[in-house]
């Protein structure tokens, strides 16, 4: 067994948004042509709305992992540590980012009646929130439209885009009890260094004893300490991580569901097959079934 290189694992790296000259918010479009090349994995203080115009792919928000495959429309709240949302299997038309400051309006602006929804829209998108539905359709064709405005139009269609947001039904909370970076430090550092090293190992057995002796703990508190930071168990973000990397296996690459059981590190078939069921509510060949139906 061999522990964490500091070197190799470690946390994810604080982003620094540079807003444009004399605006309040940062608004970038990418295209085949123009792709976004953002960290794998970091965070940053500043609130964080993606449109992902069509396309597939994974999210990995906080502790919450997940495959979407008809586009994606995310806030994410501040700190909260995530990765990009596409790759150059995703197939999508485009993404669109918008990041703001929790206060771009103003300290006080968010105290006013008037923006109470936004206000509460703000603290919800704290554990990262998905639209789904009409409001991703309606809102997403808003959210495009803003790269091709001035500053000024700008933030008077973002209120209009946070305020559809807030009023919106159509969503999911994805890191109900998950983490962001405002832990202690220390508890910072471990935790990503267990997700890193889940990144890099997933495809292989990783026991309980491997893993606690890779972050310098004892199984029983590295058990303690992991469910009471995610609220899962390690086995359960273990198997959820490689549940989504089949998701996107069985979507983006023409391989038997054979070859994606064990190389998505499952031993056993039957099993592999169960606990994917029970995950996402089809057999690994519905699931691909479904999905090239939507493609």
């Amino acid at each position: 067994m061999h522990k964490v290189s500091n070197k190799k694992y470690k946390s994810p790296p604080l982003e620094k948004v540079v807003f444009p000259h004399e605006g309040s918010i940062l608004v970038r479009h990418f295209s085949e042509k123009n792709r976004n090349t953002r960290p794998y994995w970091h965070y940053h203080p500043e609130l964080e709305l993606v449109f992902v115009n069509k396309g597939r792919g994974k999210r990995h928000i906080g502790s919450h992992l997940s495959y979407f495959n008809e586009g994606e429309l995310v806030l994410i709240g501040s700190n909260l540590p995530h990765q990009g949302f596409t790759d150059r299997l995703s197939g999508h038309e485009s993404e669109t980012v918008i990041q703001m400051r929790p206060d771009f309006l103003g300290k006080e602006f968010l105290r006013i009646p008037e923006m109470k929804n936004i206000s509460t829209l703000f603290e919800r998108a704290k554990k990262g929130l998905s639209f789904y539905g009409k409001s991703k359709e309606d809102i997403g064709e808003k959210i495009v439209a803003l790269s091709d405005k001035d500053k000024f139009d700008q933030v008077l269609s973002l209120l209009d885009i946070l305020r559809d947001l807030s009023i919106s039904h159509e969503y999911s909370i994805l890191n109900a009890n998950g983490f962001s970076m405002v832990a202690a430090p220390q508890d910072n550092d471990r935790l990503n260094a267990v997700l890193n090293y889940v990144r890099s190992n997933f495809q292989q057995s990783i026991s309980i004893n491997e893993i606690s002796e890779a972050v310098s703990m004892t199984e029983t508190s590295f058990c303690r300490y992991f469910k009471k930071i995610t609220s899962k168990t390690f086995t359960q973000f273990l198997n959820e991580y490689r549940l989504v990397h089949a998701s996107k296996l069985l979507a983006e690459k023409e391989v038997s569901i054979t070859e994606v059981c064990f190389e998505c590190g499952f031993s056993n078939y039957s099993h592999f097959v169960d606990q994917f069921k029970s995950f996402t509510g089809k057999s690994p060949s519905n699931y691909r079934k479904s999905i090239q139906q939507v493609f």
